[in-house]
């Protein structure tokens, strides 16, 4: 279980995280939803070491991880797929390299590695992209290329960075099955960042509101759907906020 403890982080005079606290159920998929800069990204950035919390912690399988030496550190993203906004490929790499270097660095026999290359481009549907290059990919097969490179791993837990930002509706539902798929098929663990409420109906199995550093509200699909937090509904509709009087009037026409 992936488990956030009152974590705080700051960025100089910038608060993002305030005491967030979250845990993340075995075998199901935690979308965790917020406004554009809110610390959605930043927060899963504590679950594989890339960020140290300023106070509070992050465990994984009850391991904290802040705590662990650059050895335990390895083992336990061994364990952890992260799939990128962009992707993140190497474009002088063709695919199936991309897929086989952190393989490689797991000193794993040639045999297994290009089996397991040749499933996870099966799984994801593209098994004709092995010896293509990153820039003759469309947008959103170079993101299903970084779920295939995250699954080739065999992880337990799978965080999903954006997966369907920039994408038209329908790549961005073939991304949303994609996932469903490798939670069924794998087993894994997921946590979702997105502020796509289409996507996050589709693949959540739970889904958690980050607002002000903190968590405002987790449930499932049709709690969060029957929400009376005037905050999270705002959000789930898509309503903007007019809180200064002036605002609303510049837009209607009128003077405050």
């Amino acid at each position: 279980m992936i488990r956030f403890e009152h974590v705080h982080k700051a960025f100089g005079d910038k608060v993002v995280l305030d005491g967030l606290s979250l845990e993340v159920p075995e075998g199901q998929t935690t979308v965790l939803l917020g406004y554009s800069g809110s610390g959605k990204s930043v927060t899963i950035k504590h679950v594989v070491g890339l960020l140290t919390p300023d106070a509070g912690a992050v465990t994984v399988d009850d391991q904290v991880v802040h705590e662990l030496d650059w050895e335990g550190l390895t083992e336990l993203r061994s364990r952890i797929g992260y799939v990128f906004q962009f992707a993140a490929l190497f474009d002088s790499m063709t695919v199936g390299d991309n897929l086989r270097l952190g393989l490689v660095r797991r000193a794993l026999e040639p045999g297994e590695i290009q089996e397991r290359v040749e499933q996870s481009l099966r799984l994801v549907g593209l098994s004709d992209t092995e010896d293509r290059y990153p820039a003759e990919l469309s947008g959103g097969m170079r993101k299903r290329v970084g779920v295939a490179r995250a699954i080739a791993l065999r992880p337990r837990y799978i965080l999903y960075d954006e997966p369907t930002t920039g994408l038209d509706p329908v790549t961005s539902a073939v991304i949303d099955q994609l996932m469903i798929r490798v939670r069924e098929e794998l087993g894994t663990t997921a946590i979702v960042v997105t502020h796509d409420m289409r996507s996050a109906y589709t693949v959540g199995d739970r889904i958690a509101m980050l607002y002000e550093g903190r968590i405002r509200q987790v449930g499932t699909v049709q709690e969060i759907q029957e929400t009376d937090d005037p905050v999270v509904r705002q959000f789930i509709e898509g309503r903007p906020s007019l809180e200064d009087p002036r605002d609303a009037a510049a837009l209607s026409g009128g003077s405050a």
